[in-house]
């Protein structure tokens, strides 16, 4: 039976508890969340690191804060169209996000991925691996949980609501972790394709874990927790997330599908024949009226050299998929926030994985895309085993203290080492690397 509960006060609350002072403020809390993230150099650091082209190529191609821009007006798009595409009274209302809230998840999405892309996320699994893994979304829920700067417990201090909302894989590490190969003694044999990190919620992170979920009776939770376990030994997979996670995925699925692609064709690496050979018979193949009608022209308009045209024709793609989304039930679930769940019609849906596809293959593993990345990650990896030989002797002297205090009691110092490598933007890391490793630079007035 679903949850009749009529208060959502519950979502609101914060783990420093109710606020105590006195003011004029009247921001609900997720507008105050969302000035939070904004404001916050972990978001700030955002605009320095790889969306999908190295940034420093070109002053045109996005940055994951571009990214995470776009996906905040996306998510706002898809919760103004099924508010306004939907009967006031449908059961599912009264639970859709707020502008601000989804905004706010939205913002948050990538605030824990680290330089170089997921490039530079493998790096810092690898070097993890014995140490309780590293990834991107994981990370992100530490630093709204732990290490963002609003407070010196709780890090950001967010939102109950929010960080479920951030959550896109409700396990822990141990839960999903599979099978790795056996560590190459040498950091140039590393290969990228056998150490991708499990989607997860890291060990240190349960007890969050625990609090976030706290409002669900046990049998969601049982069902929200259950992983799917892999054969080959590769790591299992959570099935399940929140309604305000659905409507953020899929705002990020569509930047991603259609906005890097923008980036792409505007710097020549996708041409009209590979268009033509890869993609536009295979979106024909869709019997959309959408699709049927337009999509000779998209393809005029996208290789048009005229960048109004091709911001028709990126725009009428991004209101196609907002405007076809809709919401569907998990009829396992009990409460409204993890029955409810937005989704694409299985056409529009085909046709985004087509278009993420083409880009993973014709744009991410093109070789020049892929030396970059490589790049990256040796940086990341030889940082790493510098920093973890003498950590006392190189982190910054807060950190150092940190972890030095976490190792007395027998914790996971090299977490406080990932998490400096990970908060690092593509150029702080990369001075970083010279200061260490080149004779020349550096220096004792060039603060780290």
């Amino acid at each position: 039976m679903m949850s009749n509960s009529a208060d959502l006060d519950i979502w609101m609350e914060r783990r420093s508890g109710p606020r105590t002072e006195k003011s004029n403020d009247h921001r609900n809390v997720y507008q105050r969340d969302r000035a939070r993230i904004i404001h916050s150099a972990a978001f700030r650091r955002l605009q320095s690191k790889t969306q999908i082209l190295a940034i420093r190529q070109n002053d045109y191609s996005r940055t994951r804060l571009t990214h995470s821009l776009e996906v905040a007006q996306i998510g706002g798009g898809i919760v103004y169209h099924l508010q306004s595409s939907q009967p006031e009274n449908a059961s599912f209302q009264k639970w859709l996000a707020s502008e601000s809230l989804i905004e706010t998840i939205c913002l948050s999405h990538d605030i824990g991925h680290p330089p170089f892309g997921h490039g530079g996320e493998v790096a810092l699994n690898f070097m993890m691996i014995d140490h309780g893994g590293f990834e991107g979304n994981g990370q992100s829920l530490r630093i709204l949980g732990k290490r963002g700067s609003y407070s010196e417990e709780f890090g950001m201090d967010v939102s109950r609501r929010t960080m479920l909302g951030v959550i896109k894989y409700p396990a822990l590490h141990e839960d999903v972790v599979g099978k790795y190969p056996n560590k190459p003694t040498n950091l140039r044999l590393f290969r990228a394709k056998d150490w991708h990190p499990p989607k997860c919620i890291f060990a240190e992170e349960a007890p969050l874990l625990d609090w976030i979920l706290a409002p669900f009776n046990e049998s969601d939770r049982s069902h929200l927790l259950n992983v799917s376990r892999q054969e080959n030994n590769r790591h299992g997979r959570t099935q399940h997330a929140s309604f305000d996670t659905s409507i953020m995925d899929l705002a990020d699925d569509i930047a991603y599908g259609v906005h890097d692609l923008e980036d792409a064709i505007v710097l020549g690496m996708v041409t009209r024949d590979m268009w033509q050979a890869h993609v536009a018979q295979a979106l024909a193949a869709i019997d959309t009226p959408f699709l049927n009608e337009h999509l000779t022209r998209i393809e005029q308009q996208l290789f048009s050299k005229q960048s109004h045209l091709r911001k028709k024709a990126i725009g009428d793609l991004v209101s196609w998929f907002i405007t076809s989304c809709e919401v569907t039930e998990a009829n396992e679930f009990d409460h409204p926030l993890l029955r409810y769940q937005a989704a694409l019609p299985a056409p529009q849906r085909h046709a985004l994985d087509l278009l993420k596809d083409f880009e993973m293959t014709h744009i991410i593993q093109r070789p020049e895309v892929q030396m970059l990345v490589y790049k990256g990650q040796q940086m990341l990896l030889e940082m790493f085993e510098a920093l973890a030989a003498d950590p006392a002797r190189l982190l910054p002297k807060e950190l150092a203290k940190e972890w030095r205090a976490i190792e007395a009691v027998g914790g996971n110092g090299h977490r406080i080492i990932c998490d400096y490598m990970a908060s690092m933007s593509d150029d702080y890391a990369s001075r970083m690397y010279k200061t260490l490793f080149v004779p020349s630079s550096g220096s004792v007035f060039e603060p780290i």
